[in-house]
């Protein structure tokens, strides 16, 4: 058996420039880290968050290197910075453990603006699959700070000036994806111990329903959006039909129709793409386009 570890992809752009601090710390786990690649400026810049998918058990930052729309946003004098976050699979467990990671990295940057040249004020999310909904679920919430923690990182706010999500999920209160999907009400024992680790809970006999209720309220966000929700821009490529495997089912473009739906009933500011079932924004804007326009937005 080889000895040899997995060489790390090195944090160098699709352009060859290598990211100006690479594997910063935001906390305290061993994947608490971030690279990030700041905008040539005299003045602080915007800044674009990338959260990579993966299902909250695997996936790294290093999957953004080659992105043209990091280039992009460099070239339009944005930031951009890339982040790892704990998995589900580790304590203290469940979706909520990943979110809180990445809320901490977004907090972490604001306390540390001025090292990183950042405009506090205007910060982006973006990411595909677990990314996408984790960048929701800092777009749909209320700001987060806590102003009477000790831990002055934390003080900082959550809130974001918009939000991109590729083939998101529309909510992680799962349950209720049979009626989004139209699926069977029908759950496996398999399936219930996946939703049981989801929601933080390591085996499924330790699961709370009191617990889980105020869990699966904070996981949900089609309630959590709302009309002062941040702009945000949902594309989804994945055709439509019954599911027939676990990524149609993540992926399924029927999140994204939710997603629109429930946007349109609150009021909220959103661009919407899942063409394989006949949505498409007349305004023709990628991702890059909205985000600039809100982070240019004096």
């Amino acid at each position: 058996m080889s000895n040899t570890k997995k060489k790390k992809t090195e944090a160098i752009n699709r352009v060859g420039i290598r990211a100006t601090y690479v594997d910063e710390k935001y906390g305290p786990h061993p994947r608490n880290t971030f690279d990030i690649w700041l905008a040539k400026s005299e003045t602080q810049t915007p800044l674009v968050i990338y959260i990579h998918g993966g299902g909250f058990v695997g996936g790294d930052k290093s999957k953004y290197y080659p992105s043209e729309d990091l280039v992009r946003f460099l070239d339009a004098g944005v930031s951009v910075a890339l982040i790892n976050y704990r998995f589900q699979n580790d304590a203290p467990y469940g979706i909520l453990a990943s979110f809180n990671d990445s809320k901490r990295c977004l907090q972490y940057i604001r306390y540390k603006a001025k090292k990183y040249n950042i405009d506090k004020t205007r910060i982006a999310c973006s990411g595909g699959s677990a990314g996408a909904g984790t960048s929701l679920w800092l777009a749909f919430n209320d700001d987060m700070a806590d102003l009477q923690n000790s831990d002055p990182v934390l003080r900082e706010s959550t809130q974001l000036t918009c939000a991109g999500a590729f083939e998101t999920q529309a909510t992680y209160d799962i349950y209720k994806w049979s009626n989004l999907l139209q699926l069977p009400d029908k759950i496996t024992e398999n399936e219930e111990k996946i939703i049981a680790r989801a929601f933080g809970f390591k085996e499924v006999e330790n699961r709370n329903l009191k617990q889980e209720t105020a869990i699966r309220k904070k996981l949900d966000l089609l309630c959590q959006m709302k009309n002062t929700s941040a702009p945000f821009f949902v594309f989804n490529k994945k055709r439509g039909g019954f599911p027939t495997n676990a990524d149609e089912l993540n992926h399924h473009p029927f999140h994204a129709k939710a997603l629109k739906e429930r946007a349109a009933e609150v009021g909220a500011e959103a661009i919407f793409y899942a063409p394989q079932i006949g949505i498409v924004d007349s305004s023709g804007k990628d991702v890059v386009t909205f985000f600039l326009e809100k982070l240019n937005r004096q």
